[in-house]
């Protein structure tokens, strides 16, 4: 039975934070008393059950660092960050599941420059938990063969992780990482470099290093000769809007187009809206097949405002 954990006084206080912010309650519950030694992601949830909210902790290695983490996450998106969602299908559930997967994963590398350096800035992140954090990486990837194998995309992404976690101290547990997984370090040091051109500071900082991360994993994934994931197309991004685009034309904003992918709602083959700016998928609606009268709601589309099409699809969005 789950039962409330105790937080330090750091969690506690971001747990009242989070409060403040949630038309509801907001608990932490400790699930089991399991104590693996290492820290992972996967050691907490987040569950919903009406206007209450649970962060479950499955791992118990480090409570407030677990808790805290979940906690930021939840405060930046009740904050408006953007988030991610998955609103088209491939038709194949196992294709699906991982994109879905690595969509998120990718999504939460750009988030944890946020998430890690307010964890930092109240002490809850100290050599213990870096060590910790390190044993977890070596629980969730193997080393490599020396070529390029099904892991090494969880491998780019873990590592590429590892470095938001350690920053400017990576470099000091090359003995671990570049002696293990020297191809996938240098894969994840070139998108690292990439999605730090600029600071991830803002909701509209996050969606922009998001985009730039997607593609340059493709980048690297054709570079393998692997499959692209085309997360720019299968995963849909909260827009971040300035008050002038709200009002200007669909068609000066976006670029619709009608994608082999299906709606997950009515799995008709669905329109995507990528933003001009950007090229990501930034809503989803379903439409026409026959060639005319696509063109014609095409063009409808286009002549609604920008705030008129949000509003009319109840797709939620963030003004800059």
């Amino acid at each position: 039975m789950a039962e409330e954990l105790k937080l330090g006084p750091k969690a506690k206080s971001l747990l009242n934070a989070v409060s403040r912010f949630f038309d509801g309650d907001v608990q932490v519950q400790f699930i089991g008393n399991l104590k693996s030694g290492y820290v992972k992601h996967d050691q907490a949830q987040i569950m919903q059950d009406g206007k209450n909210l649970f962060v479950q902790i499955n791992d118990v290695t480090e409570p407030d660092f677990t808790a805290t983490h979940e906690l930021l996450h939840l405060l930046m998106t009740l904050r408006g960050f953007p988030q991610i969602y998955f609103p088209l299908t491939t038709g194949d559930d196992a294709l699906d599941e991982q994109l879905r997967f690595i969509g998120t994963e990718l999504f939460d590398v750009v988030a944890h420059f946020v998430v890690y350096s307010e964890q930092r800035k109240h002490g809850l992140i100290n050599s213990k938990i870096a060590e910790e954090y390190i044993k977890g990486v070596r629980q969730t990837i193997t080393p490599e063969t020396s070529k390029i194998d099904s892991e090494m995309i969880i491998r780019v992404v873990t590592l590429l992780d590892a470095m938001v976690f350690f920053g400017n101290e990576f470099a000091k547990h090359d003995a671990v990482f570049v002696q293990n997984f020297p191809i996938a370090t240098k894969a994840a040091q070139r998108l690292y470099k990439i999605i730090t051109e600029k600071p991830t500071d803002s909701p509209f900082a996050l969606r922009r290093n998001v985009v730039k991360l997607f593609k340059a994993f493709d980048g690297q994934m054709k570079g393998w000769e692997l499959p692209e994931l085309q997360l720019t197309d299968f995963a849909m991004i909260t827009s971040v809007f300035s008050q002038r685009q709200l009002g200007l034309k669909v068609s000066q904003v976006f670029k619709l187009y009608h994608s082999k992918l299906k709606d997950t709602k009515t799995l008709t083959p669905a329109y995507i809206g990528f933003a001009s700016v950007d090229d990501q998928d930034s809503f989803v609606i379903s439409g026409p097949i026959n060639a005319q009268k696509a063109e014609k709601f095409i063009q409808n589309i286009y002549a609604k405002t920008v705030k008129e099409l949000f509003d009319e699809l109840k797709i939620p969005y963030l003004i800059r």
